[in-house]
């Protein structure tokens, strides 16, 4: 099998989510600056805006109150060589709930609009659906680098090395073939390569970004796509996103996606994530468009 990461991975990502307090005595707005990773394509990768976004909104209230839901547009491809500027409005503080939006600009327009909802904790009702049963272990299953790590390709070299999530996927992965059943669901168990600080807040953001990782794959899956299809076109839209439960990135959770519909160039996909007890921690949503070449 390939070798693990050459670094860890899990000190840039917290380092990502470090962001720098800037003055915003001109705006309305909390301001603080954030960098990116280095991406092969020089786009910024979604999942990290998200979690920035969300560090952002979590650094203006108060630290009793935990992020419940977040809903955000993405508005246009970032600039992985520019610095992000996150700019946080100070929507409503309730006796119980917060709420804050937050814009990420480059050049002095949106490349992402979030608004998300903090809570102060609470009793209630308590259900949740099943975690899946029968699955395998994640030891049991090759991660990115035993798959990736010996094609010579920029993309392939940084999805199996850099990535700060070990990803392990559960049925056929889509990184160059699609030879598993086709049918429109999709799952994987995931972690942190290091450990992480014990913060929620963090951790709920980290949850963020890695929730954008494989969500688009079970639109993909039963029409025989894998991510090398020559000509194909993928990017997400929207993604929004409830956390249940208290969780943590650097044990082992199952994220396991479906897709109700694909119609327009549009694909919808809906994920739960679990922690490995069986606790449901998350659900997640996302519109992504899937342009594909027309034949013939």
């Amino acid at each position: 099998m390939a070798a693990e990461p050459r670094t860890d991975p899990t000190h840039s990502l917290l380092s990502l989510l470090d962001l720098s307090s800037a003055d915003g005595a001109q705006t309305d707005e909390d301001i603080f600056v954030g960098t990116s990773a280095p991406q092969p394509g020089k786009r910024v990768f979604g999942g990290q805006v998200l979690g920035q976004s969300l560090i952002a909104a979590i650094r203006t209230v108060e630290p009793t109150r935990e992020v419940h839901s977040m809903h955000a547009y993405f508005l246009r491809a970032g600039d992985a060589d520019l610095p992000i500027t996150f700019g946080v409005q100070r929507l409503r503080d309730g006796r119980s709930f917060s709420a804050r939006r937050t814009h990420a600009y480059q050049d002095g327009v949106p490349i992402l609009s979030m608004i998300a909802s903090f809570q102060e904790p609470d009793e209630g009702l308590n259900h949740q659906d099943a975690m899946p049963s029968g699955v395998p272990d994640p030891e049991s299953l090759p991660s990115t680098a035993d798959l990736l790590g010996g094609f010579d390709h920029p993309v392939a070299r940084a999805w199996a090395f850099d990535r700060p999530f070990d990803v392990r996927h559960l049925d056929s992965p889509l990184y160059v073939s699609n030879d598993g059943v086709r049918e429109p669901r999709n799952a994987v168990w995931m972690k942190t390569f290091g450990p992480m600080p014990d913060d929620d807040g963090l951790h709920r953001a980290a949850l963020a970004y890695a929730s954008d990782y494989t969500l688009l794959e079970p639109i993909l899956r039963p029409h025989g796509l894998s991510w090398i299809h020559p000509g194909m076109s993928v990017a997400s839209l929207d993604h929004a996103m409830w956390w249940h439960r208290p969780v943590r990135v650097d044990e082992w959770l199952l994220y396991v996606q479906s897709s109700p519909s694909a119609s327009g160039a549009r694909g919808l996909a809906a994920g739960k994530i679990y922690n490995r007890a069986g606790d449901l921690v998350a659900s997640v949503a996302q519109e992504g468009m899937v342009r594909v070449p027309r034949e013939g």
